[in-house]
């Protein structure tokens, strides 16, 4: 069954790719992205002991949460929701139109959790297990690989000089008050409260203190030292206290 779902997948990705068959730089990178983040929904089924059934369900919801990040960038040339349409409610509607699904007694499990993957909160009273295990394993695995993302763009821009590189976020400021904390009371982050790029990158130590649902998410966190980057890459950002009181918490989490 995923096998097929996969075929299904790359064939509709393949028709955004050009006449010798590159895809744009940027769908390139969501391709790889949503690989990864079923690698990770892979891991976290197979750690956490899930039966087949959900693990099926949660590597095909990973397969499909940014379905509709393709035809995004293609209509609004951005990958920002605010300045174009919600990606998820975008992917989800996408992939039910397409069908994909159809016969599969597991379709409404992977919709929702498609749906709530980018969600502050999951609506999870009205979730039966499946679905909610679905979709914590998908945001799970999704922040996993938005770890590696944050990264690798340190790793490969001239932050200090390209603005752009992160959003045209100052790079030389404190973090904000609300965003300190909303992490401390361990609160989702409001996103109109980021100001810097500190701000940014401490949402993310955030989702290591209270963000990860599993087990297995924090151990992958851990082994895979995202926690030590984010530490080092913040005091090149701010001298303020406040990082090594956070990444001290996360330190616990993961």
């Amino acid at each position: 069954m995923l096998e097929k779902l996969t075929s299904l997948y790359n064939a509709y990705v393949d028709t955004y790719r050009d006449s010798s068959g590159c895809l744009p730089e940027m769908m390139e990178l969501k391709l790889v992205h949503t690989m990864n983040v079923v690698d990770a929904a892979r891991r976290i089924a197979e750690g956490e002991g899930f039966d087949w059934r959900t693990g099926l369900a949660c590597e095909a919801a990973a397969l499909l949460h940014d379905t509709g990040r393709y035809e995004q960038l293609k209509l609004y040339n951005t990958f920002r929701d605010a300045d174009s349409v919600d990606h998820a409610v975008f992917s989800h509607d996408i992939v039910k139109s397409k069908g994909w699904l159809d016969g599969w007694n597991l379709k409404d499990a992977v919709l929702t959790a498609v749906l709530v993957h980018n969600r502050r909160d999951i609506p999870s009273e009205s979730m039966d297990e499946l679905t909610l295990t679905c979709s914590k394993t998908v945001r799970d695995a999704d922040k996993l690989d938005i770890f590696r993302v944050l990264e690798e763009r340190v790793k490969t821009t001239d932050w200090r000089k390209d603005s752009t590189a992160f959003w045209n976020l100052k790079t030389d400021s404190a973090p904000s008050a609300e965003v300190v904390a909303a992490i401390r009371e361990r609160r989702p982050v409001d996103y109109q409260n980021i100001k810097c790029l500190a701000d940014f990158v401490l949402i993310q130590v955030g989702w290591m203190i209270s963000g990860l649902e599993f087990a297995t998410s924090r151990r992958l966190c851990a082994e895979r030292g995202h926690l030590e980057f984010r530490r080092a890459f913040l005091k090149q950002l701010t001298d303020d206290p406040v990082v090594d009181e956070l990444c001290d918490l996360a330190a616990a989490g993961c």
